[in-house]
């Protein structure tokens, strides 16, 4: 029987890539979008801060003097996010997996409270407009940029399944490719809903959006007796 076949749209820890191998997979990896630090003043900061990525929590520990906001309230979304929050001495309040989970409970019971989001260029708007909706104090600080890296894959290459971990990964990936047989893994619900709008119907989401749970998605589903 041949390998099981897999793109991912991004590159891969050690550890992540050792799975695949594990499970005699074959695996191409290739990076299809690119993420920029912004340099930023801290002088605007307000009680409470919000992390809806690693990437602005890594772009915050570049910046200098980013200690200081170690003793803030942290709300943020991810499991991933929170456990790199919490390794560089944060204290994460509230996490959850989705932006409109955790603009939810702000708007509900945190509502008083004022708050400083440090986002990405192509963030979404569901936290910044439940919070302007809600009459919650905010502002807003763009600490990283996300460019598209299309990239044409090879039509000698055939996938059996690509790993998905963002909308503008989607769309980067579609700008030169399509998708036909191919089943999609998707990190979470918003990263699935940029193929449903392509009319894409063959995807599978992760029960928790992180990396790890979306390649244990991709070997239950080629290999279930091994699960």
């Amino acid at each position: 029987m041949s390998q099981t076949s897999i793109l991912s749209t991004k590159t891969l820890s050690a550890e992540q890539r050792q799975v695949f191998l594990d499970a005699d997979f074959d695996l191409l990896e290739q990076d299809f979008i690119a993420i920029k630090n912004n340099l930023f003043e801290l002088n605007t900061i307000n009680n409470n801060l919000i992390f809806s990525s690693q990437n602005a929590v890594l772009s915050l520990i570049e910046q200098s003097g980013w200690e200081v906001l170690k003793t803030k309230p942290v709300f943020c979304v991810g499991i991933k996010t929170k456990e790199l929050l919490e390794l560089h001495g944060f204290t994460v309040d509230v996490y959850l997996d989705y932006a409109s989970e955790l603009a939810e409970i702000i708007t509900l019971i945190y509502n008083k409270e004022s708050y400083t989001f440090l986002s990405g260029n192509l963030r979404k708007e569901t936290l910044p407009g439940a919070l302007k909706s809600a009459g919650i104090i905010f502002n807003e600080i763009e600490v990283y940029q996300t460019t598209l890296a299309p990239f044409k894959i090879s039509d000698q290459e055939n996938f059996d399944g690509i790993l998905f971990f963002s909308p503008s990964a989607v769309e980067s990936y579609l700008t030169n490719n399509k998708i036909k047989k191919e089943v999609c893994f998707c990190v979470g619900t918003t990263t699935a809903s940029a193929l449903e709008t392509k009319k894409i119907k063959n995807i599978v989401i992760a029960e928790t959006p992180t990396i790890e749970e979306v390649i244990l998605e991709v070997i239950e589903y080629y290999t279930p007796e091994s699960i």
